[in-house]
């Protein structure tokens, strides 16, 4: 199983991390001085943000996961933060009941990986705490079937951030995937938050999500889920793949490589569904 520690986005994070805070700083502060979208009821939204124990990074991760709750409740929602050492499966599972947008920070478990066999009691969900209260060292892995059973709201969007595998990365220092691996750790990923009532399930490994909150608040409400995608300013589409999902029906998924083998930005779902759904639903 992975191991406890910085993750697989810990390094490069680290690199990227005054420039990241800083322009996330930004985007927060331009949100909170504008207006939320007409017809936006916001404090009926329900913002769940979870942040899972990564050892000596969790305070970082805790850090990142409250400017994005500052930003959510900017537009007005209700934001509801479980956060290491107390984010364990039953808090988790409770708060994200009827929430529109769920955001998880922490370390992933994805398959295809070195961890056989294939689990989807393990794989392809969250890391969270096995106790309550009992520091950031104790994780365990809810996968897959742990997902289906969130219950989420009507058009719900997951919102997956500097977690391996889930965006169809691997492992920090370990080999980059490929194309074909890649591929098959996104559409596992998106399997199980999917069938807990997501439409979509955005994934970025290394940098900000906040134009994912920014869209769904603030954008036009005949954007699409694909259409939101391509609003990250860290997007560069020049490695752009797409494919239709195997294990969701009627699911697609949109990938952004920033270079050949570097797999940090993904989204799988209904992707038609636009963000007039998302607010109505």
């Amino acid at each position: 199983m992975p191991q406890d520690g910085p993750g697989a986005q810990g390094a490069p994070f680290r690199r990227l991390g005054p420039l990241l805070t800083a322009v996330l700083a930004a985007l927060v502060g331009f949100g909170a001085l504008t207006a939320v979208a007409p017809g936006v009821r916001a404090a009926a939204y329900k913002v769940v943000i979870v942040v899972g124990p990564t050892g000596s990074s969790t305070a970082n991760y805790r850090y990142n996961a409250n400017l994005l709750a500052t930003q959510a409740a900017s537009y007005g929602a209700t934001v509801v933060r479980l956060y290491s050492p107390n984010a364990t499966w039953s808090r988790v599972s409770s708060a994200a009941r009827g929430a529109k947008v769920l955001i998880y920070l922490g370390h992933g478990n994805g398959w295809p990986s070195p961890y056989y066999p294939f689990s989807t009691a393990r794989m392809d969900g969250m890391g969270l705490n096995a106790a309550l209260n009992q520091g950031n060292a104790n994780t365990r892995y809810y996968g897959e079937a742990y997902m289906a059973s969130l219950h989420l709201a009507a058009n719900a969007v997951v919102i997956l951030n500097r977690l391996c595998y889930a965006s169809g990365d691997s492992e920090w220092g370990a080999a980059n995937p490929t194309k074909a691996t890649a591929i098959r750790r996104v559409d596992n990923y998106g399997a199980g938050f999917l069938r807990g009532g997501a439409k979509a399930v955005f994934a970025s490994g290394i940098t900000s999500v906040s134009f994912a909150l920014r869209g769904l608040f603030r954008g036009s409400a005949s954007m699409t889920m694909a259409q939101l995608f391509w609003t990250d300013p860290n997007r560069t589409i020049r490695y752009k793949i797409a494919f239709t999902s195997t294990r969701t029906p009627g699911a697609a998924a949109l990938m952004d490589p920033y270079a050949p083998s570097r797999y940090y930005r993904s989204v799988i779902g209904r992707l038609g569904t636009t963000i007039g759904n998302w607010r109505s639903g």
